[in-house]
């Protein structure tokens, strides 16, 4: 056998080692994944419930500005459960309204994975007032319209 053949039929076999070789290691290379998140505790919907009400406890106002209120939950068609009234006198609401988002994504994830059904009423932000000192919800008249 002529051996000035062995380099022209070795060459395309090499090529494709080559190649071959070249996309295994460039596959190696990836990046490990990703670690988890750090786990954030699960806290119960009656939890997350009871910590609005304790952020939201101190209602002391010295008048209407002070007062605001929070959507709480969420119905199966849409909107909230119901509205908290709350005082900015001693509080941000920073922490109150990232709770409310929580209890919410958390109802909204109840009502999917739950089949739950809803009256699909809508529950129109009340306002709140400052009456004798505490930030109230301001009742609902004819047509669901604020009246003190």
């Amino acid at each position: 056998m002529n051996p000035s053949i062995f380099p022209t039929l070795l060459r395309p076999l090499l090529r494709g080692t080559c190649a071959a070789l070249s996309l295994l290691l460039l596959g190696a290379c990836g990046s490990a994944p990703a670690e988890p998140a750090t786990p954030v505790p699960e806290v119960s919907s009656a939890q997350l419930l009871q910590k609005i009400q304790d952020q939201a406890a101190n209602t002391d106002c010295d008048g209407p500005q002070q007062c605001h209120t929070v959507a709480l939950g969420a119905k199966a068609c849409g909107g909230p459960d119901m509205y908290l009234a709350w005082s900015s006198k001693n509080n941000d609401g920073k922490t109150l309204r990232e709770l409310a988002a929580r209890y919410a994504e958390a109802s909204r994830l109840a009502n999917q994975t739950g089949g739950m059904l809803s009256t699909c009423a809508i529950v129109s932000d009340p306002g709140a007032t400052c009456q004798a000192g505490h930030c109230v919800l301001l009742k609902a008249g004819p047509g669901g319209v604020p009246a003190v």
